[in-house]
């Protein structure tokens, strides 16, 4: 069930909002949430419902057996279980098959049969919450939770379910227990998701459309300028369609008195790669520094280990998102560059008296990147590659793949991904302003609204790309 869907938006959420603030207990409003959520999973996964049951049983499990065991080597024991339990289920739906294909590629005779294996929607997203409740335990940053209903609550919570932001149990742990709502929390939290809806039905669904057809071309047909009119739509497409989500995750979390972290911060105003990480997929970011960057060592142990450290997480990073070459290449194209940065590249960009080279060499950067994020073969990625550095003759009328709506569109979509932003930081404030709202937030939330659900009810194209992850 997506959030941008006419069922969500007019039966699921209205339902489950009114049943919630009709139950004036803690508990009863926590148990509505709980059975919303494995409703709203299984609606689009009725057979992986029971996947999601046990990683809830296992890590409670794991919880509970860190907090009795006091022998460090016990515990270092149990945690080293639960991981391989968390990842080995991960590594089976997600990168099984994958795996078995860089086998068989290797043998020189024969050949391993693959299975018919569906990724479970959100499965990395909550395998990752799931790991770092059991993390802090076993660190001590966090008491044990030995409530099931919290803890159920907590993995499987329905508006960061399938797509983030990824939430760390210690940023949530006193909200889960005890929590408040007002009316002007609500209205904000209205106000997010509208803007969220907005960026994904109105702008990033235009972009997905032109692009996937200028994408399912052949290589012959493919030419220059086509390919980068195509990478252009995908830049915008990916930044709005997930930062969209984002934001109506968080006015979700915010209708129900949860506070979640911002997962974007205008990532495509970044004048550097680093940057550009800082403020792109915020959760994703974090998490991997919490739990696998520090742990290697962080940037602890000199400059040639944060090197490697910086390469390896990016590689993983890369993998986190799927089973493919392509995406394990764009983890490390990041690590490369974010290397580059380290030893030599970013003081050059500090030194740069003209910081809109940075910012060029930046967006350069990540269009090439996402390149090869979107191609799902390399040898997809290695045509696209060059025949954006080669000119090339293709299908190159653009009219034949655009519209007047469409440039529209790709106009407010340059302005609002930050720019108008820095430029109007009274409009930044307005956006993001909570606690006092007026005519123009009311019209405004009114008029997206309408139109996304007079573009929803026309079956305009409605892709997400996060549920292949």
């Amino acid at each position: 069930m997506l959030f941008s869907s006419l069922l969500f938006i007019w039966f699921f959420l209205p339902a489950v909002f009114f049943l919630y603030h009709l139950i004036p207990w803690k508990q009863g409003k926590n148990m509505i949430l709980l059975a919303a959520s494995l409703f709203f999973y299984a609606w689009g996964e009725p057979k992986y419902i029971l996947l999601m049951l046990a990683s809830i049983v296992i890590n409670y499990s794991f919880g509970l057996a860190l907090a009795m065991v006091p022998h460090k080597y016990g515990r270092a024991g149990l945690l080293a279980a639960c991981l391989m339990i968390n990842l080995g289920l991960l590594t089976y739906f997600k990168y099984f098959n994958f795996l078995i294909e860089l086998v068989n590629h290797m043998l020189t005779s024969g050949a391993i049969a693959l299975k018919d294996i569906s990724l479970p929607i959100g499965i990395s997203f909550y395998t990752f919450q799931a790991l770092s409740y059991v993390i802090d335990v076993y660190r001590g940053d966090i008491r044990v939770q030995k409530h099931p209903l919290y803890l159920a609550l907590y993995i499987s919570f329905f508006p960061q379910l399938i797509a983030g932001p990824i939430v760390k149990y210690h940023d949530i742990e006193a909200q889960i227990q005890v929590r408040s709502t007002s009316l002007d929390m609500q209205a904000y939290g209205i106000k997010r998701f509208s803007y969220g809806l907005g960026k994904k039905v109105i702008l990033s669904n235009a972009f997905a459309q032109a692009a996937d057809r200028i994408f399912a071309l052949s290589g012959a047909e493919l030419g220059t300028l086509l390919v980068w009119f195509g990478i252009l739509l995908y830049t915008l497409q990916i930044y709005f369609d997930f930062s969209g989500y984002s934001d109506m995750a968080i006015g979700l979390g915010k209708m129900f008195g949860f506070d979640f972290m911002e997962n974007f911060r205008y990532p495509y105003l970044a004048d550097s790669i680093s940057e550009f990480w800082r403020r792109w997929h915020i959760s994703l970011s974090t998490w991997f520094k919490e739990y696998l960057y520090i742990p290697l060592g962080g940037n602890r142990k000199g400059l040639k280990r944060t090197c490697i450290n910086l390469f390896f997480v990016f590689m993983a990073t890369g993998l986190w998102h799927g089973a493919s070459v392509t995406f394990v290449l764009w983890g490390m194209y990041y690590g490369v560059l974010l290397v580059a940065e380290r030893l030599f590249l970013g003081k050059w960009l500090k030194k740069n008296p003209w910081k809109w080279l940075n910012h060029c060499y930046t967006m350069l950067a990540v269009m090439f990147g996402w390149m090869l994020f979107r191609a799902e073969r390399l040898t997809t990625a290695k045509l696209w590659l060059k025949n954006m550095i080669c000119w090339k003759k293709g299908t190159d009328n653009l009219w034949m793949y655009a519209n007047p709506r469409l440039f529209f569109c790709i106009a407010a979509g340059l302005l609002l991904c930050g720019p108008m932003q820095q430029l109007l930081p009274g409009l930044k404030a307005r956006l993001y302003r909570e606690g006092k709202f007026d005519l123009w937030d009311v019209v405004m939330m009114a008029a997206i609204l309408f139109y996304s659900t007079m573009l929803l009810v026309s079956n305009t194209y409605n892709p997400f790309i996060y549920f292949r992850f």
